[in-house]
């Protein structure tokens, strides 16, 4: 492997500070930055209600696109507006990442991110348009009392 590109995403658990205090200043001033570069490339773990939040990645390295994340709480099977179209960079065809899960009360379920073309037997699944989370249920899916989708779409902000 010739070719990894986070090679600087490690913080050394050491370092050698010199006693002289121009030389001194010089190493603080790399161990900043060292640790500056190394927090600021992770994921963001926040997973807000219904508000956009930057994940933290970065694709595409030399276009500099991140990602924002954006959480839909439904009791219910009932379209839900997203309200992120446009406004927060997102456009159809820009998800990374979208998951979700549900109960039925007692046990809890994955739900299938799909297409419009029909139910899956015995499952929820879920598609997304411009503007709304639209679900597709099988009649002999569980019942659905609560649950969560998760959104990460690509954005140039």
């Amino acid at each position: 492997m010739n070719n990894i590109v986070n090679t600087v995403a490690y913080l050394r658990t050491s370092r050698e500070f010199p006693e002289e205090l121009h030389q001194l200043t010089v190493e603080v001033n790399k161990a900043y930055i060292d640790i500056a570069n190394v927090v600021n490339n992770r994921i963001i773990s926040l997973f807000p209600l219904n508000r956009p939040a930057i994940t933290g990645e970065n694709w595409f390295l030399n276009d500099k696109q991140q990602t924002l994340r954006q959480v839909y709480a439904f009791t219910s099977i009932t379209a839900i507006t997203h309200n992120i179209n446009g406004s927060a960079g997102f456009r159809l065809g820009s998800s990374t990442r979208v998951f979700g899960t549900y109960t039925d009360g007692t046990n809890d379920y994955g739900l299938i991110f799909g297409t419009n073309g029909g139910p899956i037997p015995n499952q929820i699944s879920f598609y997304i348009t411009k503007t709304q989370i639209i679900f597709i249920k099988d009649a002999g899916a569980p019942a659905l009392s609560s649950g969560r989708i998760v959104i990460e779409w690509l954005s140039s902000i």
